[in-house]
């Protein structure tokens, strides 16, 4: 898996997941229950990652939505 994108905004990582899912991209969202370490407060980013293969195509659909790739 390679990460595709890097945020503490949960909203960005489900908006992002939901797009790459209409286009037939598998990914996985990691970090999701580091909550339980910070309290809750955002403070570690989630990171939403992809197959290498499918890298190129989910970069194009985050520019082509102007979802910036904070890696």
């Amino acid at each position: 898996m390679k990460e595709l994108l890097r945020s503490n905004d949960p909203t960005i990582i489900a908006f992002a997941s939901a797009l790459l899912q209409g286009e037939d991209i598998d990914c996985f969202q990691m970090d999701v229950n580091m909550s339980i370490l910070e309290g809750g407060i955002g403070i570690f980013p989630r990171r939403l990652m992809v197959h290498p293969d499918d890298l190129d195509a989910a970069e194009r659909v985050m520019r082509d939505n102007e979802i910036p790739l904070g890696k």
